[in-house]
């Protein structure tokens, strides 16, 4: 299924994609959250945290929504928190589920995570599936979520417990995406996330044998500057991969979506600027259960409406209509 066009129209004086992007983290101001918080053991002995936001009548129908962050992001993050207060608020229980070391929380071992790592997921997916309560169960990616949880429901197709799954500004081929964002004002933005990258590398060196592991000196990861070069030093060869490259195309999303059998929405901006519209899959490569919403604006992770002093949140509005339709 491929739609188009999508319903959100960026007004004037909103419509430059950089701004879409950053504004809601530079601008969005939104209320202290005290949420759950729950370490959860994985197979291979890490954890990851858990953020629980629950409403305050629940029943074991209850729907449940589990969210997944993007590269670097966090409950911290406002595009996590305004969307989990929108779902609580109409009735929904909420978790975020923290890659690894991303909550604040170092995690135990030298590896971390990456954009094709669906094993912590499926595992904590599988966790809540046996809870011994039945309830449906949603499920939302942001950018490197998004490209994780789009590759979890082509790998694991109908055997799925998740009912619906929205997939926002997913980078699905890794590579250009890469190559994007070493071009122009994306350079911003691969400075930014590659600064918090190389500080929670370098913290590794503090407790693993990383120059063996990796035989890049502590000193030299300073000289990392783009997502190639970073990937190519640490996130192939921790994860089990020969290069970058083979990283990135193992790891792509794109080559999933035609056996996804989860009713899935892919929401888009033609002009994100993390990426290129090379990165829009056509119709040919979706199943028949992925819906891919284009919109002209939207940055990445944006999709803002409203003006500059009375914002909308488009998204919050679009994913809570898709599940509850």
């Amino acid at each position: 299924m491929l739609k188009k066009s999508s319903p959100f129209v960026a007004k004037s004086g909103f419509k430059n994609r950089h701004l879409q992007t950053v504004y809601s983290s530079l601008f969005r101001k939104i209320p202290k959250i005290e949420f759950e918080v729950e370490n959860f053991s994985l197979s291979d002995g890490d954890f990851l945290q858990s953020y629980w936001l629950k409403i305050n009548k629940r029943t074991q129908q209850t729907p449940l929504v589990i969210l997944f962050h993007g590269l670097a992001g966090s409950y911290e993050s406002p595009y996590i928190q305004g969307m989990m207060l929108e779902l609580v608020n109409a009735g929904f229980d909420t978790v975020l589920m923290h890659f690894r070391g991303c909550s604040g929380v170092s995690n135990l071992r030298a590896r971390s995570y990456h954009s094709g790592d669906t094993e912590d997921a499926k595992e904590f997916i599988k966790s809540i599936k046996t809870d011994k309560v039945n309830r449906p169960i949603y499920a939302i990616g942001y950018s490197l979520g998004a490209n994780m949880l789009l590759k979890l429901l082509g790998e694991i197709k109908e055997n799925t417990s998740i009912q619906k799954a929205v997939a926002i500004s997913p980078p699905m081929l890794l590579d250009v995406c890469a190559n994007a964002m070493n071009r122009g004002i994306s350079k911003y933005y691969q400075h930014r996330l590659l600064r918090d990258l190389k500080a929670a590398l370098d913290a590794k060196y503090d407790k693993h044998d990383m120059q063996t592991l990796l035989n890049l000196k502590r000193r030299d990861i300073k000289t990392l500057k783009t997502f190639w070069e970073f990937d190519e030093a640490y996130t192939a060869p921790i994860h089990g991969f020969s290069s970058a490259d083979e990283y990135y195309k193992k790891s792509s999303s794109k080559q999933f979506l035609k056996d996804i059998q989860t009713p899935t929405l892919i929401i888009h901006s033609s002009d994100d600027p993390f990426m290129t519209p090379e990165v829009i899959p056509k119709k040919s490569e979706l199943s028949n259960e992925v819906t891919l919403e284009v919109s002209k604006n939207g940055g990445h992770v944006g999709f803002v409406g409203g003006s500059f002093f009375k914002p909308e949140y488009w998204l919050e509005k679009r994913v809570l209509d898709y599940f509850l339709s």
